[in-house]
């Protein structure tokens, strides 16, 4: 056999990983990590038996379907879906049936047509749900407790976001119970962000929820910025805002889920099926205060 048919035969029999993402490499390092934590706690360690593919859509989803599609056509073993509320599960599943799917997903995959069954999933689709859209009223309710004298209370969303009209509705209601005004700003790019943060002050708003959502993820130190500008209370969905000097934050922890999915790929590789593995949610839940920002 020649060296180069021989690497070949090499290269040919490393799987490789699909890591599909609407956001960004920087901000998304910590569950990256998480997620190689998983696999190698499956055997797989990436550059020794494993290569994985990123894909970066930097905050436009837009840019995900082709992402997608672009990874089936180097057929790779299985497609990992990371942030970008439903937006990067929904363009992977549109690019492929049969390549293995492990998704992050933000949203009750049921409800949304992606499987069967959190127990027997179906089709070529499993992951992780961690229950962002379903923890929006308990979000309200924190902030509202916690500046009892706010009677308006604003919710920032990301219009190109799939999760966004539940996330609204989710809020509304909450809102509705408390008699409380919920204004609602809208943001999907940076410059965005702070036009709707000139508007926010024009509101006289007493605090701000933030919508869940991988590009504000990704910003979270300009979000951070300029809250603390203005000494605004905000409740966010993951600890990493209230770690780069958010308020309060409530939800799953991040990390955990990643590192689930991890897990769930090596799996995959080793020869399970997508449709036997139950889709995960998580049991705990984390309530972070920044007590310097408190203060």
């Amino acid at each position: 056999m020649t060296a180069g048919r021989a690497l070949r035969a090499q290269q040919k029999a490393m799987p490789v990983i699909g890591f599909l993402s609407g956001t960004s490499p920087g901000p998304s390092a910590s569950f990256v990590a998480a997620f190689h934590q998983g696999l190698s706690e499956t055997g797989y360690v990436e550059g020794q038996n494993l290569a994985i593919e990123y894909r970066w859509a930097e905050g436009r989803y837009d840019r995900l379907p082709a992402l997608a599609a672009d990874l089936v056509g180097r057929k790779v073993d299985v497609i990992a879906t990371s942030a970008g509320g439903q937006n990067a599960v929904l363009a992977a599943k549109s690019a492929t049936s049969t390549i293995p799917i492990v998704a992050v997903m933000g949203d009750d995959p049921v409800a949304t047509g992606l499987v069967t069954s959190l127990a027997r999933p179906g089709g070529n689709l499993t992951g992780v749900s961690f229950l962002v859209v379903e923890l929006m009223q308990k979000r309200l309710e924190l902030l509202s407790e916690l500046v009892p004298q706010a009677k308006v209370i604003a919710l920032l969303v990301n219009p190109n976001n799939e999760n966004t009209p539940r996330i609204m509705r989710e809020v509304q209601e909450a809102a509705r119970v408390k008699s409380l005004q919920l204004p609602i700003l809208k943001a999907g790019t940076e410059s965005e962000i702070d036009a709707a943060f000139a508007a926010f002050v024009k509101l006289h708003a007493g605090a701000l929820v933030i919508g869940p959502d991988a590009f504000f993820s990704s910003r979270r130190e300009q979000l951070v910025a300029l809250l603390s500008r203005d000494a605004v209370p905000a409740i966010y969905h993951l600890r990493e805002f209230a770690v780069a000097g958010g308020l309060i934050t409530y939800g799953a922890s991040l990390t955990a889920v990643f590192r689930q999915a991890g897990t769930y790929a090596g799996r995959i590789l080793k020869g399970e099926k997508p449709a036997d593995l139950p889709v995960q949610q998580p049991t705990t839940f984390e309530l972070v205060v920044n007590l310097n920002t408190a203060n």
